[in-house]
């Protein structure tokens, strides 16, 4: 007998329940006798011992369904050691609820902060796997992560879709795209929907250098321009100040502005007239069906799960790498973001194809 717990954990995605479903079949199909528990809300679920026995009829009709069956929750690794409202200590009742299922494999669906929390739970002791989630694909490590190529489809549609109004009236949008700390969405999503600029976190803009690429295409006539903007954008002058004095500077603008893409506008119009109009797709770029390539790599990531537990071989973190899936240890990836790289190729390439990302 198998006794394998999965949970999804922190921000959800298109490919969650197309991952579990990857990690059953296979289970289901590797071994005879299998029981497979879903924690409800992520980490919150083991804490509090609240889950679901699951049948394989759970798991049958969901590879096109978006969000997560199990439901999910954030639970900050920053706070890990705090106790509950209750006063319970988090580690030692997730370790108990393990324990008392007497679980051979905890599966852990997330991304950055729940992979660490998956990270200390193995070195506490547990048999855990961790399956690399999020819309950013910043997890340090995997080349891809499932739900990135979805959210980069649901925005470069919307980029599309806004393309044919800017055309219409002549104007300037700008369309505002998920990624506090990375901007690896926007980058993809912006070429991908023929935006003129792409200003994300890694690459801080200088305002004046936007709005020559913009004065550019309008002295090549064209009428319009997009901006693809992440939601972590960042200005040349902030991103030299201080940590401290840093932080301070992007609150008084968090507080001036309802997000960054009107910030940018502002300081559009401000310095040469133009009348910019902002679209913020939001939790969107999170919703809807997973694509199909999100569809093969959730299936795939799911069974080298199976594989691990079968081979008995914990502590991984399933990968993709050169475009095959693999597993490395989780305390090489855990703790660390994959950023865009200013020389990153892509950005180069991007450059040359007449891209500004408002830095030169």
């Amino acid at each position: 007998m198998k006794r394998i717990g999965m949970l999804t954990s922190g921000g959800d995605c298109q490919a969650l329940n197309a991952t579990m479903r990857g990690v059953a079949k296979g289970l289901y199909n590797t071994f005879e006798d299998v029981e497979v528990y879903g924690f409800l809300e992520g980490y919150k679920g083991l804490i509090y011992g609240n889950y679901v026995k699951m049948k394989p009829s759970d798991f049958s009709g969901i590879l096109t369904k978006g969000g997560t069956i199990l439901g999910s929750s954030r639970q900050p690794f920053k706070l890990i050691d705090e106790p509950t409202p209750e006063g319970l200590n988090k580690v030692e009742e997730m370790k108990k609820n393990y324990n008392k299922l007497k679980l051979d494999a905890l599966v852990v669906l997330g991304g950055n902060g729940s992979q660490k929390t998956a990270n200390r739970l193995s070195q506490e002791g547990l048999n855990v796997i961790g399956l690399p989630k999020t819309i950013d694909n910043d997890i340090w490590g995997t080349d891809m992560t499932f739900g990135f190529q979805s959210a980069v489809d649901v925005a470069t549609q919307a980029i599309d879709c806004i393309h044919t109004t800017a055309c219409s009236h002549n104007r300037v949008f700008i369309v505002e795209v998920m990624g506090h700390k990375v901007g690896w969405i926007t980058l993809h999503a912006g070429i991908a929907s023929g935006a003129d600029i792409i200003l994300i976190p890694e690459i801080p803009y200088d305002i004046a250098k936007v709005c020559e690429a913009l004065d550019r295409r309008t002295k090549q006539g064209k009428g319009f321009s997009i901006l693809a903007v992440a939601e972590g954008a960042i200005s040349k002058e902030v991103a030299a100040l201080p940590k401290k004095e840093r932080k301070a500077a992007v609150a008084a603008a968090a507080a001036k502005y309802p997000s960054v893409a009107y910030e940018v506008a502002d300081k559009i119009k401000e310095y040469s007239g133009m009348d910019i109009r902002v679209t913020v797709p939001g939790h969107t770029q999170r919703g809807g069906s997973p694509d199909s390539y999100d569809r093969v790599i959730s299936s795939l990531f799911g069974a080298e799960a199976v594989e691990l537990i079968k081979n008995k071989d914990f502590g991984k973190l399933v990968v993709m790498r050169n475009n095959e899936v693999t597993a490395i240890p989780m305390e090489e990836s855990a703790g660390k973001l994959k950023y865009v790289s200013p020389d990153d190729s892509v950005v180069k390439y991007a450059k040359r194809l007449g891209i500004s990302f408002g830095d030169e």
